[in-house]
């Protein structure tokens, strides 16, 4: 009994010195972290001191080199009536200014955008851009790391409307390079001067889900760096290109697919007997209008061009097409009217014959009549009077073998050439015109296709 007693404080012996030695150990954590606190405080105080906002690093004395490169993590939509695209990126750049280099617990200080207004920053500025916005919610999204060496990183958040220019040659089987230029607004290249901070590859680098495009398949990006010059001197200009290829999914469906429907349609008329003037009218018609129809709602998704594209010399063509069937009914028919008056013509002198034989066989018989009215029946003029009130049958009988040989439902050898040519024809276009744009691929050089 003795000895459990005795040994029962030694429990909690144990926990009051694992107790003291964790709030030793945390005041003592505690007190190196206000203790950096305050050496960061005094290094930044250190750097701002005398620090002059106003002038670039290395002036007078070299070329201040900033390194870019920029992640895109949203691309798109690209619109064809403005002719601009639209990104968001995260925009970095990183350069060396000797009067911010520090000594201190750490080699690099992450501080935020607060900063970034106190210290010099390359004044970039978007070329071809329409619109930028630097994102603010729900603070400004910037970055701003100093390191040891005095080396900066500063990078933003920024959503950019950009031109791009296009040529709708080809449209829809159309390939467009969209640029996007920065550099520096006042600083000419004898002061500042961009460079790519990787190799090229990678200086432009696109999210895997970052493509919001409906229309186009993003291939790739380029970079390049390129030199302009301007009244006030020579400036350099980084350039990335974003090569995009059109979908024509949505045309085949809208607008190609209708027009060759349309122009079959057309074709069907040929099948029809000549003689069907209302069913035709409606083929020729409807048909002219529907392809005028698509021809107006295939050019309201397309900026104001003065050129032709592709799209518009096929519903030319197919237009073409079903006019000429409109017109080739118009020249059938006008032949078929002219035979239709050709027979009227002999069957008018034919019924004026049967006329006068009647008239003359009736005036014979009321002779008869009036003359010999005392005459049997057994006599052999009543037997002349019925032969020749018969004659008019047998003449009709005659004629009706010559009337027969008139096949008013015959068709046009006009018809018979357009159910073979007009098919052909346009299945040789078809042929060729897919052939040739299908065919054909964009030439980009350099390309990093995309992932």
């Amino acid at each position: 009994m003795r000895r459990g007693r005795s040994s029962h404080p030694l429990p909690v012996l144990v926990c009051f010195i694992a107790l003291w030695h964790t709030q030793s150990r945390v005041h003592s954590n505690s007190t190196q972290n206000s203790k950096d606190i305050a050496t960061f405080t005094k290094i930044l105080d250190s750097l701002l001191d005398g620090y002059d906002n106003r002038l670039r690093p290395g002036l007078g004395d070299r070329v201040t080199e900033v390194k870019t490169n920029v992640y895109v993590t949203s691309f798109g939509p690209v619109s064809d009536t403005d002719m601009e695209y639209t990104v968001d990126v995260f925009f970095r750049q990183s350069w060396l200014d000797e009067r911010l280099k520090f000594h201190g617990p750490m080699n690099t200080l992450p501080l935020n955008n607060l900063m970034a207004s106190k210290i010099w920053t390359p004044d970039t500025f978007f070329h071809n851009g329409k619109k930028s916005v630097a994102h603010n919610m729900t603070m400004p999204n910037k970055l701003l790391r100093i390191m040891e060496n005095g080396t900066l990183l500063y990078t933003m958040r920024l959503t950019v409307q950009a031109e791009c220019p296009m040529h709708l040659e080809d449209f829809p089987m159309d390939s467009h390079s969209c640029p996007l230029k920065f550099g520096s607004y006042a600083y000419t290249k004898t002061e500042v001067t961009y460079i790519w901070t990787r190799n090229a590859s990678q200086s432009v680098d696109v999210a895997d889900d970052g493509s919001r495009l409906n229309q186009y398949d993003l291939v790739g990006q380029t970079v390049g760096k390129e030199t302009i010059k301007s009244s006030t001197g020579e400036y350099t200009v980084m350039t990335a290109h974003f090569h995009l290829k059109r979908k024509i999914g949505y045309f085949v469906i809208q607008t190609y697919l209708p027009c060759i429907m349309t122009v079959i349609l057309s074709q069907v008329s040929f099948w029809l007997n000549r003689e069907s003037v209302p069913a035709r009218t409606v083929f020729g018609v409807t048909t002219v209008l529907t392809m005028t129809t698509l021809s107006i709602s295939a050019r309201n998704s397309l900026p104001k061009v003065a050129y032709a594209t592709a799209m518009d010399w096929f519903i030319a063509v197919c237009y073409a097409f079903v006019f000429s069937a409109l017109i080739e009914f118009a020249t059938v028919n006008y032949f078929t009217k002219r035979g239709w008056a050709w027979d009227g013509k002999s069957v008018v002198n034919d019924k004026k014959k049967e006329a006068a034989v009647m008239k003359k066989n009736n005036a014979y018989a009321v002779a008869v009549a009036n003359y010999a009215p005392n005459i049997t029946k057994d006599s052999t003029l009543p037997t002349i009077s019925k032969l020749t009130l018969n004659e008019p049958n047998k003449i009709t009988a005659e004629m009706k073998p010559e009337q027969n040989k008139k096949t008013f439902n015959s068709v046009s050898k006009i018809d018979r050439i357009s159910r073979i040519m007009f098919p052909v024809l346009f299945g040789t276009f078809n042929l060729v015109y897919w052939a040739t744009y299908l065919n054909r691929e964009p030439v980009i050089k350099d390309l990093d296709p995309s992932k």
